[in-house]
């Protein structure tokens, strides 16, 4: 195996994005350029950006194979990470401080294009994120396009981490954003240095992809900081994610913001049970017009007892920071594995159909 650099090529790609074409980083998607400059200015990494020009939260590992990709370029400067949005690319201007690539597509779509297509042979390493908002557990790690951006790296056999802030106090507080871009930085540079192993990964059998999540909260700012913990995947599951609407009703378009549940514009009352429901009646239900309106409160409260130990849920309901190895596949059993094709003879089907 071709070793590895100390300080590795990035690629940096998220879910979030701006509004309105204005240029990142938003209100919305406010991470991203802080954990730009911890990553080149504290580790000293060669980091390249592609993110998506539009919100495109819960989206999962989509491609969307009939569209036709297009692109723009984008300057940010400091102290914000504001800037201003080109057509073509050009020099850096007084103040700007590297050049972006805005691409009209999925956070899956810009990692394989930021792979293959603009840097392709020049990435060590992709990170996607950080998300606004938590994603442990199955039922957000299903949903996520940071997690899915990572993945498609990872089937590209390129190391990927997915990291994301959770929301606890609504809003977060700014104050919390520099030590928690500290802590990822820190962390991703120490599975750089520390990447595991997997007989059952796609590269070299090495771990194929890593879901790192750290909580928003007041402990970040403390001596101490938070705990870090190797966790798995909490096996949760979710109910009614959309809900029936008036066609012509105004009031049906406050259902939820682009960047999901953990949004600023996102009123925390409206991921409780019962607000949304108000917005319908079942008589709407004929009408076939529906918004994504979920109901969050036992993915984002979930009682205690529900949790299990050592999963990425039972950590972030600590306070504590889950580091969870993942594999770019969906699980299987875990008697599955074979070894001969005389091993397979007890998974062949007996029965007549």
């Amino acid at each position: 195996m071709t070793a590895l650099p100390a300080k590795p090529r990035v690629l940096l790609t998220a879910s979030t994005n701006f509004k309105n074409d204005d240029g990142p980083p938003g209100h919305e998607s406010p991470y991203i350029y802080g954990l730009y400059r911890h990553l080149t200015q504290d580790l000293g990494w060669d980091v390249k950006v592609v993110i998506p020009s539009s919100q495109k939260s819960w989206i999962g590992k989509a491609y969307h194979i009939k569209d036709i990709i297009a692109g723009r370029y984008y300057y940010p400067r400091e102290p914000d990470g504001l800037g201003d949005v080109s057509e073509q690319s050009r020099p850096l201007k007084e103040g700007e401080v590297a050049e972006w690539v805005l691409l009209d597509g999925t956070p899956a779509t810009c990692a394989n294009i930021g792979l293959h297509n603009l840097y392709h042979g020049q990435i060590d390493l992709l990170i996607s994120g950080p998300n606004l908002g938590r994603n442990s557990s199955a039922a957000f790690a299903l949903s996520s396009g940071t997690i899915g951006a990572a993945l498609s790296s990872a089937l590209s056999k390129v190391r990927s981490i997915a990291l994301s802030y959770g929301t606890v106090l609504h809003p977060t507080p700014t104050e919390f954003y520099e030590p928690a871009h500290r802590l990822g930085a820190r962390i991703i540079g120490h599975l750089w240095q520390n990447w595991g192993a997997d007989d059952g990964g796609l590269r070299a059998g090495e771990v194929d992809l890593y879901n790192v999540n750290i909580p928003m909260i007041p402990e970040l700012l403390t001596d101490a900081g938070l705990t870090i913990c190797w966790t798995r995947i909490w096996r949760n599951s979710y109910g009614r994610l959309f809900k029936a609407h008036k066609a012509r009703d105004p009031a049906a378009a406050a259902t939820i913001a682009a960047a999901g549940p953990d949004s600023p514009d996102e009123r925390p009352e409206g991921t409780q049970a019962g607000y949304l429901d108000k917005k319908a009646t079942p008589k709407d239900v004929g009408g076939l017009v529906f918004k994504f309106a979920p109901d969050m409160t036992d993915l984002i409260n979930p009682a205690a007892s529900s949790v299990p130990i050592g999963t990425d849920g039972w950590a972030i309901r600590k306070g504590w920071v889950s580091v969870t190895p993942m594999r770019a596949t969906f699980g299987e059993p875990v008697d599955w594995n074979v070894e001969s094709e005389a091993d397979m003879e007890s998974k062949i089907w007996k029965m007549k159909l």
